[in-house]
């Protein structure tokens, strides 16, 4: 499986783009499960929803590791790589381009046109499973993260509600993305992606530097605690 190839590859440069990759292949394999326990409206439409979605993340990780042009949203992520912010910020900048991006532009590409608001009621039943992954993840990385609780405090123990929340809003900006170019054709969709991956793209800054001196020295007090091996945060990751 490619994603095994790209954490195996991450795992040996020893960088932070595998985490993604772990949690990634956790998400398609929970919505396999979705479609093989018929959870969706239209099951043979979202598994061609989900291999969609997952070529796009797969085609944009090709091209950064070929030296060649991808999303800018995208680029942004592979280029922290090896940047010392916390794990959650790693995960966090890989869903803003997966999911803020991808998700609306595969939606467009397997339900075009009329056909798109017979996605809708599936496309936001995955909140529900991406709910879940995120406190699965959150108690995960805790193994990893000694200083993770800091964050809880700072925020009142509301973070994973903000992150759910993100994921939420993410998944309802990228159905209004699919809504726009699921009437356009193939030649007219280029500019408002293109216009989209800038939004993204500064959303990518604020999630590497948001804004605040005191929510900034939390989370470079949270980095410097946690465990720098990729190797080691994915077994922990792994870990039930």
């Amino acid at each position: 499986m490619e994603l095994d190839l790209i954490i195996d590859e991450t795992v040996a440069d020893n960088n932070f783009l595998g985490i993604f990759a772990y949690v990634y292949r956790r998400t398609t394999a929970q919505i396999k499960q979705a479609i093989h326990e018929n959870l969706f409206a239209d099951n043979v439409r979202m598994e061609l929803m989900d291999v969609a979605f997952a070529n796009l993340y797969l085609t944009a990780y090709q091209q950064y590791r070929a030296g060649l042009p991808c999303s800018s949203s995208w680029l942004a992520a592979f280029n922290a790589k090896n940047d010392r912010v916390t794990i959650m910020q790693h995960l966090m900048l890989g869903m803003n381009a997966h999911i803020n991006l991808d998700l609306g532009i595969a939606a467009a590409t397997i339900a075009a046109g009329d056909k798109l608001p017979l996605l809708k009621t599936d496309f936001m039943k995955v909140n529900q499973i991406l709910n879940q992954l995120v406190n699965e993840m959150q108690s995960r990385v805790s193994k990893v993260s000694r200083a993770m609780f800091l964050i809880d405090l700072a925020g009142k123990n509301t973070d994973e509600l903000i992150v759910n929340f993100s994921m939420v809003k993410s998944r309802e900006q990228s159905w209004n993305l699919a809504n726009v170019l699921a009437i356009l054709p193939d030649h007219d969709q280029k500019p408002v992606i293109h216009l989209a991956d800038e939004t993204i793209t500064a959303l990518a800054s604020v999630i590497k530097n948001p804004p605040g001196k005191f929510l900034k020295m939390i989370l470079k007090i949270v980095a410097y605690f946690e465990e720098k091996n990729v190797k080691t945060i994915i077994m922990k990751l792994r870990e039930v």
